[in-house]
């Protein structure tokens, strides 16, 4: 009996066709294939999207957790405004990037979307994107770099104990 089971399950599987769903379905209905919503969204707004982890993982805090934290890491409002202006900065650099990496974005869908795009036209939309790509990520650590000067050693280490990172991240000494 166990065996005519066996023989049954077999069938029937072989019978059935391979489900070989990509886990990029649903994708192509999309405004921009390449970027989720969320992406997008973020680029628009000049979010980090984990652009700067480098600087934030190790001791760097930057200007916008900064500020949600001000209360809790009790910021004077000397340093306040000084972190209110380096946050200003960053977005007025990193939105503008942000919307020329849609744009790009969007080119590169449309020229493979349309079968215009040639290997010699691909080589330049990908160095643009990467150009782009890396200008917003400088964007966003150097404000890092400016952040932790403006933050005291015990605040800065305060900063990471809230955001929830291990106590062994380096804290760095400055000048205020």
């Amino acid at each position: 009996m166990h065996l005519i089971g066996l023989v049954v399950l077999a069938a029937l599987a072989l019978s059935q066709p391979a489900q070989a769903q990509s886990s990029y379905a649903g994708m192509q209905n999309r405004p921009i294939r390449t970027l989720s919503d969320d992406q997008a969204a973020d680029l628009k707004a000049g979010r980090g999207m984990g652009l700067a982890l480098a600087a934030e993982l190790n001791g760097y805090p930057g200007p916008s957790h900064v500020l949600e934290l001000a209360d809790k890491l009790e910021l004077s409002a000397e340093q306040k405004n000084s972190v209110q202006q380096l946050f200003d900065s960053m977005k007025g650099e990193a939105v503008p990037l942000g919307m020329m990496l849609l744009a790009q974005e969007v080119a590169l869908d449309k020229a493979f979307a349309s079968h215009s795009i040639t290997t010699e036209s691909l080589q330049s939309a990908i160095e643009q994107i990467g150009v782009t790509q890396a200008a917003l990520r400088n964007a966003h650590l150097k404000y890092h770099l400016q952040t932790v000067k403006i933050l005291s050693a015990d605040q800065t280490k305060r900063y990471s104990s809230l955001r929830g990172y291990d106590s062994e991240v380096p804290v760095h000494r400055h000048q205020h």
